[in-house]
């Protein structure tokens, strides 16, 4: 049952990053981001409340650290995908599993069989070989400061993952996913005042896009599947990052389509790699 709700959250993670994608066109990214957190918060709304009493001290000051950890991925991540085709981005979000591959065996003990070692091997290749086919569009993964915005999402991504594996064996998924939400408001609320509000007249200006809320209702619902998987006891961390990376198709598709992107040949090769690792972590997982 776990891996059928992390393949329904990664169809729901690749509509929202084509939603990200539109709503950050030409648009100031902080804004965006603020007004996800709102309506984020508003959806889980009667959660919160719901929740009020549930969680003491304790279980708040975890919450918000993980509020912290994901907002500081959000914001790497949003300023990269603005600035980068969403065909490169979305295989470059597929290191994040290989990061919580590590951290998983040295802090769970888990451990994965052959075929789950070789989907993992095939999305390696493929992040290598994008990053030798996006020289033609100008992106030089050393030396462009976005790429390394995304490593570091990646990377903040990565430790998210591996903390969710120990905060939702130990509260209910409902209530950190919440309260997350909430504590990410004040805080990006602290931010967008602080950095944007008095230098928005200098920087990109803000616009409303429909794409915004659409941003918060497919995370909610990608989040909600993501943390009844992990909540299961037989559930692997590894497994369910890996397989929530497979959302590229859903991104790629509509980087084709929608964007009208570019170096598509040497990009969809990139693509089958991935998919056909995620094969073999499927049938390393049945």
């Amino acid at each position: 049952m776990w891996l059928l709700l992390a393949f329904g959250s990664a169809a729901l993670l690749g509509c929202y990053d084509v939603s990200k994608k539109f709503a950050l066109r030409e648009n100031a990214v902080l804004p965006v981001l603020l007004l996800n957190t709102l309506f984020c918060t508003l959806i889980f709304s009667p959660v919160i409340v719901q929740t009020a009493a549930e969680g003491n001290l304790t279980a708040h000051l975890l919450v918000l650290l993980k509020a912290v950890i994901v907002l500081s991925s959000w914001i790497l991540g949003y300023f990269g995908l603005k600035h980068l085709p969403i065909t490169i981005v979305g295989p470059i979000n597929a290191t994040r599993p290989m990061m919580v591959l590590v951290g998983a065996a040295l802090l769970f003990g888990e451990r994965l069989n052959l075929y789950q070692w070789i989907g993992v091997l095939l999305a390696l290749v493929s992040i290598f070989l994008l990053s030798l086919s996006s020289k033609k569009e100008e992106v030089d993964f050393k030396h462009n400061r976005w790429i390394w915005c995304l490593a570091g999402a990646a990377f903040m991504g990565a430790v998210s993952g591996l903390y969710d594996k120990f905060i939702c064996r130990t509260y209910d998924p409902l209530f950190v996913q919440s309260w997350f939400n909430l504590y990410q408001f004040f805080l990006m609320s602290l931010i967008v005042s602080v950095l944007w509000v008095p230098h928005r007249k200098k920087t990109t200006p803000f616009h409303w896009s429909w794409a915004i809320p659409l941003i918060s209702i497919f995370l909610s619902a990608a989040d909600f599947l993501y943390f009844k998987a992990l909540a299961q006891e037989e559930a692997m961390i590894s497994v369910v990052s890996l397989i929530r990376r497979s959302s590229v198709l859903v991104s790629f598709t509509c980087g084709v389509v929608l964007f009208k992107e570019r170096n598509l040949k040497a990009k969809i090769l990139d693509l089958l790699l991935i998919l056909i690792g995620m094969v073999f972590i499927w049938l390393g997982s049945r």
